[in-house]
């Protein structure tokens, strides 16, 4: 036992251990550690140490027989992870001193020159960079679904009628599928901003070292485009030190979340008996374990309670850098945790988004109905007043107020209401206000850019199409 214990012991000392007459004890041993969830990063610390290897060697900084030991060494290490056959442990505190301590074990002393001209500092930013351009493209991906479901319901709801709502408050007639567009708007901004934060990140940390850079005459560019980076990063103390792309990624992601948040929010609120907009598919809702009658949006409650998981795991980033000199600290490990779990539950999110909106049916009735509550063309009555009766706007909303008012008293929608009862308000009023009250001609006359009449929303989904879903 304690022989064994030795020879982990000596295995740590490999990397860093000179130094020290004593071992780690074993609680720093196991706050030091990330190891259980910086494994993520395997393949993509693969991916570079081959790259660097043969750099190495194209500089003649390592013989080619070494480089080949290195690249087959990995490939080795690459299937034992792949096919959960490699060991981790604690002794050793990262994915990086796990992968060159089995390098070390598989190849010898080839192995121990792999780590020439670079620094963990540099390893970790780059590796980590790659994984997060890589989710970032995945998230992409699942935007551009979400975003399909809600132009697939769009297209068949261009005439549906419901009321949109200000204030949760019924204010005018609008198109059922302008309502989902205005999602695939707000998911488009979102895929601009990872475009963009990927954009800023896509420069290689590889080479800058702990902080100062090296003096081997190392090639930087042919490392950065070897890994797809658009080029080095300029300065090395930055390049060890910068988190702006964990924060960019986290804050576009919190704002994902937002955006589906208020999707699922709305969700719950027309599967509701007072709404009944909606039916939810079996396969998105649950039941109750008291209740028979029940169906639960559950899937759309639980969007709505990871937003604030993702949201915070950008606060804990953001806090844990906002006090660290330059250029590497040991808080930086912390980057990792909150990340990885707001990718994970972001992705699901999308996911269930995504499938929830094309599996849910709309009850089109219903939607009508409640359209016919709250006097939600009484904007058209205004207007009709300043078009028709050259009446300035402000005393056309009195009027219409008077004509509201006049409407709740008797229990009318405003477009059964008799001319004459209308001439008693203003006498200016004729017959020919009744063709802008009902909620069809309402619907259809706001058709400026970006309107709800089914002629723009016909348009906005033929532009969609062609930006998101064909891009």
């Amino acid at each position: 036992m304690n022989k064994a214990k030795s020879k982990k012991n000596k295995q740590t000392s490999h990397i860093w251990g000179g130094r020290f007459k004593k071992d780690s004890s074993e609680i720093m041993k196991i706050i030091n550690a990330s190891i259980w969830f910086d494994k993520k990063l395997a393949f993509h610390d693969i991916a570079l140490s081959k790259v660097h290897s043969n750099m190495l060697w194209n500089k003649g900084i390592i013989l080619n027989k070494e480089n080949k030991k290195i690249q087959k060494g990995l490939s080795i290490i690459e299937k034992e992870i792949s096919n959960n056959k490699f060991v981790f442990s604690d002794e050793l505190e990262d994915i990086h001193m796990h992968i060159e301590v089995r390098l070390i074990e598989l190849i010898g002393d080839a192995g121990k020159k792999l780590h020439t001209a670079r620094s963990r500092n540099d390893q970790v930013a780059t590796s980590f960079k790659m994984w997060v351009r890589d989710e970032l493209d995945l998230v992409l991906e699942l935007i551009k679904k979400v975003q399909g479901s809600l132009i697939f319901q769009a297209q068949s709801n261009i005439n549906t009628i419901l009321p949109g709502f200000t204030h949760l408050q019924p204010a005018q007639p609008i198109s059922l599928a302008h309502h989902l567009l205005a999602y695939v708007e707000m998911l488009g901004r979102d895929k601009s901003r990872i475009e963009d934060a990927k954009e800023r990140l896509n420069k290689s940390p590889l080479g800058a070292a702990a902080l100062a850079g090296t003096s081997f005459p190392i090639d930087r560019f042919a490392t950065a485009k070897a890994l797809g980076f658009k080029k080095p990063m300029e300065n090395s103390i930055d390049a060890v030190s910068d988190r702006d792309f964990v924060l960019e990624s986290l804050s576009s992601a919190s704002i994902i979340m937002v955006h589906l948040s208020r999707l699922a929010e709305e969700i719950v609120i027309w599967a509701s008996p007072g709404f009944n907009f909606i039916n939810l598919p079996d396969t998105f809702s649950t039941g109750s374990s008291i209740m028979p009658q029940k169906r639960n949006p559950d899937a759309a409650e639980l969007i709505r309670g990871k937003t604030g998981r993702v949201a915070s795991s950008f606060y804990n980033v953001l806090t844990m850098l906002k006090g660290l000199p330059l250029a590497y600290s040991k808080d930086m490990q912390e980057d990792k945790e909150p990340f990885f779990d707001a990718f994970d539950n972001l992705k699901l999110c999308l996911k269930v988004a995504e499938g929830l909106i094309r599996e849910v049916e709309f009850n089109v009735e219903a939607m009508k109905s409640m359209a016919d509550l709250g006097y939600i063309t009484a904007t058209d009555l205004a207007d009709w007043l300043v078009k028709e009766c050259n009446i300035p706007f402000r005393d056309a909303h009195s009027i219409t107020g008077k004509v509201v008012k006049h409407a709740e008293k008797h229990k009318l929608t405003l477009d059964k209401i008799a001319v004459e009862d209308f001439k008693k308000i203003d006498k200016r009023i004729t017959n020919e206000v009744l063709k802008v009250l009902s909620l069809k001609n309402s619907l259809e006359s706001r058709d400026s850019y970006g309107g709800t009449s089914p002629k723009v929303v016909k348009k906005a989904l033929k532009n969609a199409v062609n930006t998101w879903l064909k891009s």
